[in-house]
């Protein structure tokens, strides 16, 4: 042995002394060039080089660029600190975003399909409304002119000629329910066709709404006059009972008892239209959108209702509300316009005619809103029970992204709302 300091040791060393404060020794099981790195102490946090990956580690390469032509509708912003999840962002190429709908979602959604193409929307509306409100306008306007006349001349109007005036209004009120019940039926179609074209964001005129709805019209009749016959099936018995016993009724007692029963049968058929008007309250967007028959389109709509009866109540319920007051609010004025009319005025042909005018502006004003309105809540409707019983907004957001990519709404975004492309049935 040597007495003198090796090369390979510094001079002072020995075995029971640690050697100087630094790195640690290499170890054999450190792949090569993956050892540890120096550190540079005193340096201030957060300047450090990252770690080396762990031995056998691979390195990910990478994300490849996206294609062109292939970016989501919109860019999610980053997170803006550790720890925070931004809220989920959905897919909106049209007038709702592609997944289950809330009510303010509907709300909005019907607002907005209204403000997407108002010319042809409001416009058909108006037509239908103006044909529907003309005939009881007139029988509205000649009973005024009749009654004015007989309040200031009680012997001007004979027996004969009062009867006539109460059946010509009762024939105009008959004769418009007839024309409101074609012209809203096909109108209830063509909203429907255009609602469906604009969940994606596309645009369809009125008259290529026209082509696509008039090979169901005939569907849609019978849709409507079934869920009509069903709303007035316990009318006639009910009515029928109400006579019976009024007629059997002689005693003051007997008459308040009367006044009692016919409130009771009154509220228990208000809940009985109310409770099939939700259950078949889809029936005419199935028979447009995909395509079934009458009976067919009210069996799906009962089974669509029945995972979430109250809300489709309540929603409907609501929506009714909001069109009544807006209904009221925008045909009043016209219609107290023409009875003032009709008692101020002169008599004559004009008068007669100038309160025809005001009370068909009046009901064309308010059904012109309230018809689309109402047509769109129920198809958005319609489309959120599917988003929650079949998994459809899958469907619906596969489809928008694919007409992103190609930068257009292709016709046959109308075939997505037939049944069979369901995520789950």
């Amino acid at each position: 042995m040597s007495d003198g300091p090796s090369p390979e040791r510094p001079p002072g060393w020995s075995a029971e002394q640690p050697p100087p404060y630094g790195a640690p020794p290499a170890s054999p099981w450190t792949a090569p060039g993956s050892g540890p790195q120096p550190v540079s102490y005193g340096q201030p946090y957060g300047e450090q080089p990252p770690p080396p990956p762990p031995y056998g580690a691979r390195q990910q390469p990478p994300p490849p660029p996206p294609p062109p032509g292939a970016q989501p509708y919109q860019q999610l912003p980053p997170p803006p600190g550790y720890g925070h999840m931004p809220p989920p962002q959905h897919l909106r190429p049209g007038i709702i975003p592609l997944r289950p709908l809330g009510l303010g979602d509907i709300l909005d959604g019907s607002i907005k399909f209204i403000r997407s193409n108002p010319k042809a929307i409001l416009g058909m509306s108006a037509l239908a409304a103006a044909l529907a409100s003309v005939p009881v306008a007139i029988a509205t306007a000649v009973m005024n002119g009749q009654l004015s006349t007989l309040s200031r001349d009680p012997e001007s109007i004979s027996s004969g000629g009062m009867i006539g005036t109460v059946v010509a209004g009762y024939s105009g009120i008959l004769i418009s329910a007839v024309v409101g019940f074609i012209v809203t039926t096909v109108l209830t179609g063509i909203l429907t066709r255009i609602l469906g074209r604009s969940v994606f964001g596309g645009k369809i005129t009125p008259g290529e709404a026209w082509n696509l709805v008039k090979g169901r019209i005939l569907a849609l009749f019978g849709v409507v006059a079934l869920v009509g016959l069903v709303m007035l099936a316990p009318v006639v018995p009910l009515v029928a009972l109400f006579v019976i016993l009024g007629l059997n009724t002689s005693s003051a007692e007997g008459a308040f008892g009367l006044i009692g029963l016919g409130l009771l049968m009154l509220l228990l058929y208000a809940a009985y239209a109310l409770f099939f008007n939700a259950r078949f309250a889809f029936a005419a967007p199935i028979v447009v959108l995909e395509g079934r028959g009458p009976v067919e389109a009210m069996k799906r709509s009962w089974r669509l209702v029945s995972g979430d009866f109250w809300r489709v109540l309540g929603i409907l319920l609501l929506t009714g509300i909001l069109a009544y007051l807006v209904s009221s609010v925008l045909s009043i004025p016209f219609s107290f316009a023409a009875q003032l009319l009709g008692v101020t005025g002169a008599d004559g042909v004009g008068v007669i005619a100038i309160s025809a005018v005001l009370i068909a502006i009046g009901s064309t004003l308010a059904s012109m809103i309230v018809y689309p309105f109402q047509a769109a809540v129920a198809g958005l409707l319609y489309a959120d029970r599917r988003m929650r019983s079949e998994a459809f907004d899958l469907v619906l957001q596969t489809a928008a992204i694919e007409q992103q990519r190609q930068g257009w709404v292709h016709s046959s975004a109308d075939e997505l709302w037939h049944p069979s492309n369901a995520a789950r049935s």
